[in-house]
């Protein structure tokens, strides 16, 4: 067995038992690069790291996707991924631990050909389903098949209620002036 350091004195041992141990952390040794990574790991950080907008954009007129609520008005770029002129269904009392491929699977093939797009919404820190998602069909016969057909139907280990979805995607051109407001908002 190895005897341990000698703490008579002032240099406890007779030097460092790894590399940068001992290091002046604001030196940029060993310490400081554990310190970075651990600050990654906080709400603040989080919040600090998370693009709101795309970088180039910010204060900058743009084309986007504005929601109102609670006297609230809010940007939702989200919203861009689904075209206007389709028709979407809102899904509701999924399954938290349903996959997207499951998901997938149950609103399209053979039986709904003009299936576009099926997403569930998670929780952004979790990544764990909310309980409810949404589908869109380019034709309005698969829209209301699939309502008809899957409404009360087993996804996952639930049986889901179908909707039609209320949320109106129209996606608007704001100027400068309301684009800044906007991003004032955010911070």
């Amino acid at each position: 067995p190895q005897a341990g350091p000698s703490y008579a004195g002032a240099g406890y041992g007779a030097g460092p038992a790894y590399p940068g141990a001992g290091a002046d952390p604001y030196a940029g040794g060993f310490d400081a690069d554990v310190a970075a990574q651990q600050s990654i790991y906080t709400p603040e950080a989080a919040k600090k790291h998370a693009p709101a907008v795309a970088a180039g954009n910010k204060g900058k007129a743009r084309t986007t996707v504005l929601r109102k609520g609670g006297g609230e008005v809010w940007e939702d770029p989200s919203l861009m991924e689904w075209d206007p002129a389709h028709f979407r269904l809102f899904i509701g009392d999924l399954d938290p631990a349903l996959s997207d491929d499951l998901f997938v699977q149950a609103f399209s093939g053979v039986r709904y050909p003009s299936f576009v797009k099926a997403k569930i919404i998670r929780d952004k820190y979790t990544n764990k389903g909310k309980g409810f998602g949404f589908v869109s069909y380019s034709d309005p016969e698969d829209f209301l098949k699939a309502w008809k057909e899957m409404n009360g139907k087993y996804v996952g280990t639930r049986p889901v209620k179908i909707s039609k979805a209320t949320a109106g995607v129209a996606a608007v051109n704001i100027g400068n002036r309301k684009a800044a407001a906007l991003d004032a908002k955010k911070k």
